[in-house]
């Protein structure tokens, strides 16, 4: 293990790394992997307890605690009360990161190795990081999908959390795959339908945009010939609070400008730099399934006429042959479409788990449905849930949302 100390203005950040097992309980397997995190501490807070922050995704590494416009904006009010435990989790940032390097092993083995890389070996990696540091208990605060790994948290070690808060991440931990994608189909309607009224000559846009995707007529700069599906994925930008500007700036534009090439790259979700979120993110509702390309499987006919409906995280098999940067992780995504994945949640488990805190939970999320996160929320009646139309999937980091949790679950204490 290695620890280095360093000094952001007001902020002191100590950077720990710790090898780590890359399967947990089997000793027969001798890999490992290192675990990256950064315990950032206000001045005057070196006393207070610990909060794991567990990032979204899946895929993604921690934010940097930066005095600039790219550090979290939750980051100054969870300093307030915690000393705050930056995990970039593995095979993301500086936990041993996936990429394209790795393939030169061989997708089979790539496959393989991806395997060991869910939220419950992070729940792992999360245990042994919270023994280092010395702390008998910590509290977390799960984003998207680090509230999913909060609950597979719940499901084996929940007498290790003080305080849960997630934000956007109260997962189903009892349905299949597909009923989560035909789901999230519905709220991409509704946000699609929603998106038009305000803009309704956008509509003929996007129709005659996708026509010329389907003719191979929008090439991007990396090469990438844009095809219908990936050009519908904008919509992705639908689920943040301002997504809508990005998407009313894109159909804006001169299609065979730069302009519009360069930003059509950036909105699209999914992407070269963390090749995980791609090739794993079907997985992260897979407890105890194969998903087999269940978001491609379950498009609604209405969706397959209709080219102007836009689609979220809705990612399909056809983008290993036509993303240039999907492509190398062709066979690696082929495989774990098929790989039947444990079960990684425990609902009798969650449910006995005791645990208290909040939890924010959208009314018009695209990506985690709201009646899905109601059904989890009733198992965790000492988490209370704000059910809330005033921010989307990214309300976290664009509004005071940690204020308003800690808030919630302070009065749930005192009462």
């Amino acid at each position: 293990m290695t620890t280095t100390i360093r000094r952001l203005l007001d902020l002191t950040v100590e950077e720990h790394t710790l090898t780590v097992p890359l399967v947990w309980g089997d000793a027969a397997d001798t890999r490992t992997i290192d675990v990256f995190a950064r315990v950032v501490t206000r001045e005057g807070g070196e006393r207070l307890p610990y909060l794991v922050f567990l990032q979204g995704g899946p895929g993604h590494e921690a934010p940097r605690p930066f005095h600039s416009s790219s550090s979290p904006a939750w980051l100054d009010e969870a300093l307030a009360h915690y000393r705050v435990v930056m995990l970039d989790q593995r095979g993301t940032g500086l936990s041993t990161p996936v990429g394209d390097a790795d393939l030169a092993q061989g997708s089979p083995a790539v496959a393989e190795y991806l395997t060991h890389l869910r939220a419950d070996s992070i729940v792992r990696d999360c245990e042994a990081m919270r023994e280092h540091l010395g702390a008998e208990t910590w509290s977390v605060l799960g984003q998207s999908f680090g509230g999913f790994t909060t609950l597979a948290y719940l499901s084996t070690d929940a007498d290790s959390l003080a305080d849960v808060f997630i934000t956007g991440g109260l997962s189903t931990v009892t349905r299949h795959p597909d009923e989560v994608y035909a789901l999230c189909y519905d709220k991409m309607r509704s946000a699609s339908e929603r998106y038009y009224r305000r803009f309704p000559e956008h509509r003929e846009v996007m129709r005659r945009l996708v026509d010329r995707a389907a003719a191979g007529d929008i090439v991007l700069p990396d090469g990438e010939v844009v095809s219908p599906s990936r050009l519908r994925s904008v919509g992705s930008a639908l689920g943040t609070d301002d997504g809508w500007q990005t998407l009313w700036s894109l159909l804006e534009r001169d299609p065979a400008s730069n302009a519009f090439r360069y930003d059509l790259m950036h909105a699209m979700p999914y992407g070269g730099r963390n090749p995980l979120y791609f090739a794993f993110h079907e997985s992260s509702y897979a407890n105890g399934h194969a998903t087999r390309w269940s978001a491609e499987r379950v498009e609604p006919d209405d969706f397959r006429t209709d080219v102007t409906l836009f689609t979220g995280e809705h990612i399909r098999r056809e983008w290993t042959e036509t993303v240039p940067a999907f492509q190398p992780w062709r066979d690696v995504a082929l495989d774990l479409a098929e790989f039947e994945w444990p079960r990684i949640y425990d609902e009798v488990a969650i449910s006995a788990s005791g645990a208290r805190g909040a939890a924010a939970v959208y009314v018009n999320d695209v990506y985690v449905p709201l009646e899905y996160s109601l059904e989890t929320a009733r198992l965790l009646p000492g988490v209370v849930p704000w059910v809330t139309s005033e921010h989307e999937h990214n309300g976290l980091r664009s509004g005071p949302v940690l204020t308003r949790l800690i808030d919630l679950a302070h009065d749930r204490r005192i009462r």
